[in-house]
C-alpha cells in the first residue's frame, strides 16, 4: 500500500501541502475561486502542526489496525480492496463522530459544511500522486509503497 511519509527536518511549516489540499477538494479546482468565492470553503485533510522549532504536516495513516473502521456505526469508515487505503463515504457517514475519537492522530475533522459528516485524507484518489505531495517545496512529503 502507498503511504504518505513525512520528513519534519525538511518541513518549513509554508502550509502549501494543506493549501493545495484545500484547492483540490474544492468545487471549482481554482485556487483563487477556492479562497475568494467559494462559502463556505473546503476543509484541508493535511494539517501542518508548528511547534517551536519544528513543524510538520499529520494527515490520515491509513492504518493497518484503523480503530476509525472498527467504530464506524454507519460503515462510512472502510478499506479500499484495491488500494488498501482507509475510505470515507460521506452519503453513509451519519455524523456519529466515533471515528474522530477513536482515531490516534486526531486528524479526522468535522465538516460541518456537510451536514456534519467526517472529512480526512482521501491520497487524492482522483490525482496520480497526492497534491500534498506534488507541491512540497521542500519533499518534506513523500510518497511511498511499504
Amino acid at each position: 500500500m502507498k503511504r504518505i511519509k513525512i520528513h519534519p527536518q525538511y518541513c518549513i511549516g509554508c502550509k502549501l501541502c494543506e493549501i493545495h489540499c484545500i484547492v483540490a477538494h474544492s468545487s471549482s479546482g481554482d485556487i483563487i475561486k477556492a479562497f475568494k468565492a467559494e462559502q463556505p470553503r473546503a476543509l484541508a485533510r493535511v494539517i501542518v502542526e508548528d511547534v517551536p522549532c519544528s513543524s510538520f504536516a499529520v494527515q490520515c495513516r491509513h492504518c493497518d489496525d484503523a480503530p476509525c473502521i472498527d467504530g464506524c456505526i454507519g460503515g462510512a469508515m472502510r478499506r479500499d480492496a484495491q488500494t488498501g487505503a482507509v475510505v470515507h463515504d460521506p452519503d453513509k457517514c451519519i455524523g456519529c463522530w466515533m471515528c474522530i475519537m477513536l482515531c490516534p492522530y486526531g486528524v479526522i475533522e468535522r465538516d460541518l459544511a456537510k451536514g456534519g459528516v467526517a472529512s480526512k485524507c482521501d491520497l487524492c484518489a482522483q490525482h496520480e500522486t497526492p497534491v500534498c505531495v506534488a507541491n512540497c517545496p521542500n519533499e518534506a512529503l513523500t510518497i511511498e509503497e511499504e
